[in-house]
């Protein structure tokens, strides 16, 4: 096996966002918006390697200038963008226009039909190069659809051969599914093989297509396959860890000044990871993501407002 060189890879979704810069307004009446790099494992990676992880990155951009955009951006911040795919068939960058109406009501209009990462294939997936790998992040959206169905799940599996941990970060959003059945057995299949599921609660009912379901049942079904660690957070309430070996960590919420609520999962499962990779305690990761989480909503991006390692600690230390 080759030396692993890279803390994590990350696959999937790398998009533009655009979010608004005028606050407290209806998108109907919002005239500007301030462009960023988005999509879930995009942000993971980007926090990531911020946090000072070596990261790699395998997605499929188009052959434009937003494409060029985010790969720019991703090199800039220091990930390994060498098999991100560039389209060569007139595909677009997913867009996602953010409106801000209150710190509590924020959405979010997706543009993603035909969008280029969707049409990752199979073969563009280097087995040489997940085994550089010590972790493979992977997100729930580049589940939605074929071709990149089956790349996804191609990545996962090779994984699992050379022995390269597999983090499963939910990422639930409804754009691009058929239906709630269709989430299910696909999250099903690659929660089933990982070794780490992060996600929501209401994300954790999608994959068990269930309405209000229980933490000690998830686990309880999760803990039958491969998984060693799920997290399974609760908004204000904190999040919650738990181990095979039947431990159960709560991690608190930290206080902000919110402004938005978008981008708190992806700042949250960076740093989580990077705790966890640095030999932190499950309980220390737990709150080195609700902390990373805590500064992300306080601020306008989600990519570009990923903390530093000394910013997550300071705030930690304030509200200890």
């Amino acid at each position: 096996m080759s030396e692993q060189k890279l803390d994590l890879i990350a696959i999937g979704r790398a998009c533009i966002d655009l979010n608004a810069v005028e606050y407290n307004r209806p998108m109907e009446k919002t005239t500007t918006f301030t462009k960023y790099v988005g999509g879930s494992p995009a942000n993971i990676a980007i926090g990531a390697s911020k946090l000072g992880l070596s990261c790699g990155f395998i997605g499929k951009v188009p052959d434009d200038q937003h494409g060029r955009f985010i790969t720019n951006f991703m090199k800039n911040v220091g990930i390994d963008t060498s098999h991100m795919v560039i389209d060569q068939t007139g595909k677009k960058a997913g867009l996602a226009f953010t409106e801000i109406l209150s710190p509590e009501e924020c959405s979010i209009l997706m543009y993603r039909e035909d969008v280029a990462d969707l049409y990752l294939e199979t073969t563009e997936i280097d087995e040489s190069y997940i085994k550089q790998a010590k972790n493979l992040v992977v997100s729930g959206t580049g589940l939605a659809q074929s071709p990149s169905r089956e790349a996804v799940l191609k990545a996962v599996s090779l994984a699992k051969k050379h022995q390269v941990k597999v983090i499963f970060e939910l990422d639930y959003r409804p754009y691009t599914w058929k239906n709630s059945e269709e989430v299910s057995v696909y999250y099903s299949i690659v929660a089933e093989a990982s070794d780490v599921v992060i996600g929501t609660r209401d994300e954790f009912d999608k994959l068990e297509n269930l309405t209000n379901g229980k933490n000690e049942e998830t686990v309880a079904y999760l803990f039958k396959h491969q998984p060693e660690l799920i997290v399974i957070k609760h908004g204000v309430e904190g999040s919650y860890a738990y181990t095979r070996s039947g431990e159960t960590f709560r991690g608190t919420a930290y206080k902000s000044n919110v402004l938005k609520t978008f981008g708190a999962g992806d700042s949250y499962a960076a740093a989580f990871i990077y705790a966890l990779i640095n030999g932190k305690t499950i309980q220390e990761a737990l709150q080195y993501g609700s902390a990373s989480a805590a500064i992300v909503v306080s601020k306008h991006s989600s990519s570009e407002a990923m903390p530093s390692v000394l910013e997550i600690e300071k705030l930690m230390q304030e509200q200890a």
